[in-house]
């Protein structure tokens, strides 16, 4: 065997041997951004010892009569919410537009009472809603069908209650304008 090649071998193998022992440790920079890795391997309790986000996903709906009653007070309409978090966002539009081609802009609060992991609370969003529709009334309200539409819903800061206190993230939905439903991906931090 050729002496630079072995040398170049024992000198690789010392520093995987010495780069893989149990005291050597990891700044905080680099435990936080292995964090999110950990949290969908280990759950909760990864996310609360590391600091970092976890991704939640699933669908919203419009809510069947029963399904959300009674209404919050002040809410216009109430989504169904189904996959990692499961309840009901009650949706408070604050102001709303539409011009001429269609383009549709809706800003609002909404309050989600419901669970994650089966643990229960409350948390608030402000969002933005962004659509095409067929047309516009003159009052500034949608005409005919949505032809697609996303939004954005970034946690109100403070508002968590229950075991969704302290949570801090954003919600995006992009609506399913054929199922007639609101797929939602996200990250929460607790």
């Amino acid at each position: 065997m050729n002496n630079k090649f072995f040398s170049c071998l024992v000198l690789c193998l010392a520093s995987v041997i010495f780069g893989c022992t149990k005291d050597n440790t990891m700044s905080a920079d680099q435990t936080q951004r292995s964090g999110t890795n950990s949290a969908k391997k280990g759950g909760e309790a990864a996310l609360k010892n590391t600091g970092g986000a976890t991704q939640v996903s699933g669908v919203g709906f419009y809510a069947a009569t029963g399904e959300c009653e009674p209404l919050v007070e002040g809410a216009a309409y109430a989504v169904k919410m189904t996959g990692d978090l499961q309840g009901c966002l009650y949706v408070f539009i604050d102001e709303f537009g539409c011009s001429p081609s269609g383009t549709y802009r809706e800003s609002g609060r909404e309050y989600f009472v419901g669970t994650y992991q089966g643990k229960t609370g409350t948390f608030r969003t402000d969002y933005k809603f962004e659509a095409k529709f067929e047309g516009c009334a003159e009052n500034g309200a949608p005409l005919g069908a949505e032809i697609f539409g996303r939004c954005q819903h970034p946690i109100a800061k403070g508002s968590g209650t229950g075991d969704f206190e302290g949570v801090t993230g954003q919600l995006n939905f992009k609506d399913d304008v054929e199922a007639g439903n609101f797929p939602y991906t996200g990250h929460l931090q607790f």
